[in-house]
């Protein structure tokens, strides 16, 4: 078992502490970064880090764990119950690599990173309209 999810809060986003830290555990299950019995950090671990209240860090496991995705063992400390990894996603996939060889395209030709998000944008919602990406 291993814990490797390391949060990162943007106190300007706009969204709630607690579920930017939901929504970076999602991330890590569909990449692969974290897999079923992997121990998330405890919330105080998170708050020594983050500067988080460690009860807005239990809000958000008790969120992961009404998901499907986490389970609190009393003592023991939350743990990954499911991956969200799909094999064409994750690490040394066929689309992950060409992706990446795009990305590193992107900047050789002089795109910042502003300039890939916004084209990403116009090319999600042209691939999937009505869906809004995370």
């Amino acid at each position: 078992m291993k814990s490797v999810v390391v949060f990162r809060i943007d106190r300007r986003s706009g969204v709630a502490t607690y579920l930017q830290i939901v929504r970076q555990v999602e991330q890590a299950l569909r990449m692969g970064a974290l897999e079923e019995g992997d121990r998330l950090p405890t919330a105080a671990q998170v708050a020594a880090t983050t500067k988080v209240n460690p009860n807005t860090t239990l809000k958000a496991y008790r969120e992961l764990e009404r998901m499907g995705l986490a389970e609190v063992r009393q003592g023991a400390g939350t743990f990954i119950t499911r991956s969200l990894a799909q094999p064409q996603s994750g690490p040394g996939s066929p689309l992950r690599s060409a992706l990446a060889d795009w990305l590193d395209r992107a900047r050789a030709e002089g795109l910042t990173g502003q300039d890939v998000t916004a084209l990403f944008h116009a090319a999600f919602e042209s691939a999937y309209p009505g869906e809004a990406p995370d």
